[in-house]
C-alpha cells in the first residue's frame, strides 16, 4: 500500500467505507463486514469512512473494529441529516450529533468530521461556528465537505477552514473532476473520492439487463438507467483494454485513474467480500502513464458529448409520456430526470432537492403509488420547463 502525507498523518491511497452497512445495497451482515474491515487494516488501509445517516450499526461496527489500533487510523464520519432524510446543520444539532457519533464510535476524537448534505434553512456561518468549536474542544481534528454544490463549497471556504473534501469521482462520474476538484486543489484541500468503481458497474459484471435485489439503491441510480449505462459499458471496455497493458483489472484501472487526479488523497472502496477488497487494494502502488491519461481524456470527452446530447432528450421523454406502471421503474426514471437536469444545467440543486427528498420519503415509507409519482412528474416538468413553455 502506498501512502500520502496529509494533515496529521500518512493516509493510505485506498480507503474503506461503510456505506454497505446502511442497507443501501440490500442486507449486509455486520459480523461478516467486520471481518472485511479488519482485513482492510491488515492490507494497509488506514482511512475508514462512515456517516451518522448510515445508522448506528455502521458507526458502532467501525468503532469496534478499529478500537485495538485507533491511533493508527483515520476516521471520517458525516453530519447533515436528522430523522432520516431531513437535512439539519444547526449549531445545536451539529454539536449533539458529533457527541453521539463519538459515543457510538467509542472514540475520543474524529479525524475528519464532514458536512454530508446542505441544509438550506441554516446559515453556513452557523454550521462553521459549530465545527470550529468542536475543533477547538479537540472533539474533531479537521472538518470537511461532501455532497455539496459548487456554490455551497465556495461559501464554506470563504467562511471557514475545511480540511478535507469528499466527492463522487469515477470513470463514469466525472462531473466533480471538472467542477469541484479544481476548487479544492486551488485551496490546498485534499480530497477523498468515493464510488470509485461506479457502484460496481466498472467491474464489468453488469450488463444492460442488470437486476438488483430488493432494497438495493442502485435500482434507482441514474448510473444504471439505460442511457447512462450504455455509456458506462463503453467505458468498461476501454478500461479492460487499458488494463491489459498494465496487467490490471478494469476496477484497478478505474481506481488508478481516480488516484492520478491532482488533489486526491485516497480512493474509498466498500466491498463486502475479501477477494474484492484485495483487488481494490491492488489499485495502489502503480500509475497510468501520461500518454494513456491523455488518451482517456479524449475518450471521456466523446462520452461527455454523447451524454450531453442524449440526456436532455431522455429527460423530456420521461416527463412528457406516461410513467411505467412498475413504481420502481417510474421512481428510477424520475430520479434520473432530477440528477441529469442538474448535470445538464436545466435546473439547480436547490430547485430539485426538495422533490428528491419527497421521492425518498415516499420510497422509505412504502407510500410509493402511481398517482403520487405522476403528481411529482408534473412538478418536475413545471420546474424544468415552466408552465408556458412547450416541451
Amino acid at each position: 500500500m502506498n501512502y500520502k502525507k496529509y494533515k496529521h498523518m500518512e493516509i493510505s491511497q485506498v480507503g474503506m467505507g461503510c456505506y454497505a452497512l446502511s442497507g443501501a445495497y440490500g442486507d449486509t451482515d455486520p459480523r461478516a463486514y467486520k471481518k472485511v474491515l479488519e482485513y482492510a487494516f491488515e492490507l494497509g488501509v488506514n482511512y475508514f469512512d462512515t456517516a451518522q445517516s448510515y445508522g448506528k450499526i455502521a458507526e458502532r461496527t467501525l468503532g469496534e473494529v478499529i478500537k485495538p489500533f485507533r491511533e493508527e487510523v483515520c476516521i471520517s464520519t458525516k453530519i447533515g441529516m436528522k430523522d432520516g432524510i431531513i437535512p439539519s446543520l444547526s449549531y445545536d444539532h451539529v454539536v449533539k450529533a458529533c457527541h453521539r457519533s463519538l459515543e457510538t464510535l467509542g472514540t475520543d476524537y474524529i479525524d475528519f468530521y464532514l458536512v454530508h448534505y446542505a441544509d438550506p434553512n441554516t446559515p453556513v456561518q452557523e454550521t462553521v461556528n459549530a465545527l470550529e468549536d468542536l475543533k477547538g474542544d479537540g472533539k474533531i481534528i479537521e472538518y470537511g465537505l461532501s455532497h455539496l454544490s459548487v456554490e455551497d463549497v465556495q461559501d464554506y471556504i470563504r467562511k471557514g477552514d475545511p480540511g478535507m473534501a469528499m466527492m463522487e469521482l469515477s470513470a463514469v462520474a466525472r462531473t466533480s473532476r471538472n467542477e469541484l476538484l479544481p476548487i479544492y486543489v486551488k485551496n490546498n484541500i485534499g480530497s477523498a473520492a468515493f464510488s470509485v468503481t461506479g457502484r460496481g458497474v466498472l467491474s464489468g459484471n453488469y450488463g444492460k439487463e442488470c437486476v438488483f435485489q430488493k432494497g438495493d439503491i442502485r435500482s434507482m441510480d441514474p448510473l444504471f438507467h439505460p442511457s447512462q449505462l450504455e455509456s458506462a459499458l463503453r467505458v468498461v471496455e476501454r478500461l479492460k483494454e487499458l488494463g491489459r497493458k498494465y496487467d490490471k483489472t478494469p476496477v484497478q484501472t478505474a481506481m488508478g485513474w481516480v488516484l492520478s487526479q491532482p488533489g486526491i488523497v485516497t480512493a474509498l472502496t466498500g466491498p463486502s467480500r475479501k477477494e474484492h477488497l484485495e483487488e481494490n487494494v491492488g489499485a495502489s502502488g502503480w500509475s497510468i502513464n501520461k500518454e494513456d491519461l491523455v488518451a482517456l481524456d479524449e475518450f471521456f470527452k466523446d462520452e461527455d458529448e454523447y451524454l450531453a446530447r442524449e440526456e436532455p432528450l431522455v429527460i423530456k421523454e420521461i416527463l412528457t409520456k406516461p410513467l411505467p406502471e412498475d413504481t420502481s421503474a417510474a421512481l428510477s426514471d424520475l430520479v434520473y430526470s432530477l440528477e441529469c437536469a442538474v448535470t445538464n444545467d436545466i435546473a439547480t440543486e436547490k430547485e430539485v432537492l426538495p422533490i428528491f427528498y419527497s421521492l425518498l420519503e415516499l420510497r422509505n415509507s412504502g407510500k410509493l403509488t402511481s398517482d403520487k409519482l405522476t403528481e411529482i412528474q408534473s412538478s418536475i416538468r413545471q420546474i424544468l420547463y415552466g408552465r408556458n413553455k412547450k416541451v
